[in-house]
């Protein structure tokens, strides 16, 4: 780009010098022109001279008359070479009227008394000039060069000291320093808001591995929690099975065995059944569904309740309210929180369907039993959890129920949260939305 710049520069400064001197001798050809009937031969040849110019001119007479400085040859003469025609005398000079001999510019041209002008200029002067504006533009070009080769690494060390900045950040990151960020002081800038994309990416990608980590860990104490609740019936079916071939026990005593073993085997076909509900629920539970009449199906769970615990005392109440929704998985739900209060100790439980809002319907499963502490309502949603108090496994379930009930929920856009009870137990509510209007009996 500079060998450029002073190539172009010396041309087109070249080309306006010698440009101006053309245009300066065809001046002093004007001017000659208006000037010969008024002035003598000699006065006319100093009058054009000056400013380099070198003037012959000779008159009608035959008298010569120079001025100005020497050209670098012979003096030119006002006859004309022969290869070139005389001018016609009146007709206005022009640059093209311009020739070059040597080193110097000369034109030719007849005054219109008949006088023989020749003008010339040396351009000597104008090469030495160009000769010091390329010296002085290769010395300005070798100090850009060499500024530039002194400041450009520092400006670009500077500038690209945030993408050191990136791989320090990076290495930490890949050799476990999961918490290290860039944080940009200027965020504003093209590196800043790089930096801040950067940054938001890094936690997404530190919450997903974290998240996979934490899914990991639950999937292995998950696995170990089934095998934990498979062992049992397992056991007590190979036990029961054991006693049946090794001994010819009594009737009663043999049917007492054998029952037992069915209510083991029954506990385990039940755990395996609740474990494949959770894997279609995690892989998105296909539902029927069709709109649902929440009070009735709630008293049917009430009955079915009531027949398997006759001295339970179980209520409903609430609004007419139907919602759109599969029936048997809702009934299911409402078994499970149900079915969950009375294993717990609850001496009362009543269910309240109502309509919150436009859209909204909540049904409200409530107990007079202990409650759950605020720390484990979350807690007892997850799989394979159940409290101190409701550690028998005959009584409190593989600690499935509740995970099935929020998932079946969940899959039909609701929610299933536990709050504390009016009456001092426990809340279980469950919001669903897509209300349907009301329905004429």
């Amino acid at each position: 780009m500079l060998v450029t710049l002073v190539a172009v520069s010396e041309v087109v400064l070249r080309s306006r010098l010698e440009n101006q001197l053309r245009q300066r001798l065809v001046d002093r050809a004007v001017v000659a022109d208006a000037l010969v009937d008024r002035l003598s031969g000699r006065d006319l040849s100093r009058r054009l001279s000056g400013d380099g110019v070198s003037v012959a001119l000779t008159t009608a007479s035959g008298k010569t008359y120079a001025e100005g400085p020497p050209p670098p040859g012979s003096r030119p003469t006002a006859s004309p070479p022969a290869a070139r025609p005389s001018p016609v005398a009146g007709v206005a000079a022009t640059t093209q009227d311009v020739t070059r001999r040597g080193s110097e510019l000369v034109i030719r041209h007849t005054l219109t008394d008949g006088s023989a002008l020749v003008l010339s200029v040396d351009t000597r002067d104008t090469a030495a000039t160009l000769r010091q504006v390329r010296l002085v533009l290769w010395l300005a070009a070798a100090l850009v060069l060499l500024v530039a080769a002194v400041a450009v690494p520092l400006v670009v060390s500077r500038a690209i000291a945030p993408l050191r900045t990136f791989t320090d950040v990076a290495r930490s990151i890949g050799h476990g320093d999961r918490d290290r960020r860039l944080r940009p002081r200027q965020p504003g800038t093209e590196l800043g808001r790089t930096a801040v994309a950067f940054d938001a990416m890094l936690d997404d990608v530190v919450g997903a591995e974290r998240r996979a980590l934490d899914s990991e860990d639950r999937l292995r104490a998950f696995l170990s929690d089934v095998a934990h609740e498979l062992r049992t019936p397992l056991t007590g079916i190979q036990a029961s099975g054991e006693l049946l071939l090794r001994e010819d026990p009594p009737r009663t005593e043999r049917e007492a065995t054998l029952l037992a073993l069915l209510r083991e085997s029954g506990r385990a076909t039940r755990l395996v059944e609740d474990m494949l509900l959770m894997a279609r629920i995690d892989e998105g539970l296909q539902l029927e569904p069709r709109p649902v009449a929440l009070r009735p199906l709630a008293e049917q769970v009430v009955q079915d309740a009531l027949a398997r615990h006759p001295a339970a005392r179980l209520e409903v109440s609430g609004d007419d309210v139907e919602v759109r929704g599969d029936p048997d998985r809702l009934t299911q739900v409402l078994g499970n929180l149900v079915d969950n209060a009375l294993h717990a100790g609850a001496g009362t439980v009543s269910v309240t369907v109502r309509a919150d809002a436009p859209d909204d319907v909540v049904v409200d499963v409530d107990d007079d039993g202990s409650g759950v502490p605020a720390e484990d309502r979350e807690r007892i949603f997850e799989r394979l959890v159940r409290l101190d108090d409701a550690r028998s496994r005959h009584a409190g379930g593989a600690g499935l129920g509740l995970p099935i009930a929020r998932g079946i929920v969940r899959a039909h856009g609701g929610e299933l949260v536990c709050q504390d009870a009016p009456v001092g137990g426990a809340r279980f509510r469950v919001t669903l939305s897509h209300l349907l209007p009301n329905l004429e009996p």
